[in-house]
């Protein structure tokens, strides 16, 4: 999920994908034994290089530039979703319900959703839990890289009220953000504090 726009997502979720791959090779082993791997971004915003494009999820892989329907590999595939195109461009089909799911994981009433959604939800729960430790480490290491991001597009793009002023102000925004995705998957108060520095009082008022 990413919920603000730093004017690089595509290098981004090709970063992420490229480690998720190269990951899941392990050491001594074959290159067939790579599994395929797949990135599911949502973004809480437009995507520019997307925006006459009409519809929120759009599917991309290797492809080759003139001969359309030859695709390199499908052993790496990256979906988009922008979540402010979801309600534009619904039209009633199953994805539309999981990617509400995926929205509102938190506040539906799991009682009048079908059993494969009471299945999904139970899942979430436990990866949630078991991964606790590895979403840490991986949050770490996504606001070192975003701050490194800020501080170049800080200093190409500039900011009304300095470049200095600016980088501040954007990164303030971005351990908010994170804050608030850590609190929505229960991390304590101390747990959000460690990462993301903000005081006790900022991060109760979140």
């Amino acid at each position: 999920m990413q919920l603000v726009d730093q004017r690089n997502i595509e290098k981004r979720i090709l970063f992420y994908l490229s480690k998720m791959y190269s990951q899941n090779i392990k050491k001594g082993h074959d290159y067939f034994e790579a599994n395929k791997c797949i990135a599911i971004l949502f973004t809480d915003f437009d995507v520019k290089r997307l925006k006459n494009i009409e519809k929120y999820m759009t599917k991309w892989n290797f492809r080759e530039e003139e001969y359309y329907d030859s695709i390199l590999t499908d052993s790496l595939e990256i979906y988009i979703i922008e979540l402010p195109k979801v309600k534009k461009y619904s039209e009633g089909k199953k994805l539309d319900t999981w990617v509400n799911f995926i929205i509102k994981s938190g506040d539906i009433d799991m009682s009048t959703v079908e059993e494969p959604l009471k299945k999904a939800k139970k899942v979430l729960e436990e990866i949630s839990q078991d991964e606790h430790e590895r979403y840490l480490a991986d949050l770490r290491e996504k606001y070192v890289l975003d701050q490194n991001n800020l501080v170049r597009t800080g200093y190409d793009c500039g900011f009304e009220q300095g470049i200095k002023e600016g980088i501040e102000q954007g990164s303030k925004k971005q351990l908010v953000e994170i804050a608030k995705e850590m609190k929505r998957k229960n991390y304590t108060n101390e747990e959000i504090e460690k990462i993301t520095k903000l005081s006790k009082e900022e991060i109760e008022k979140l």
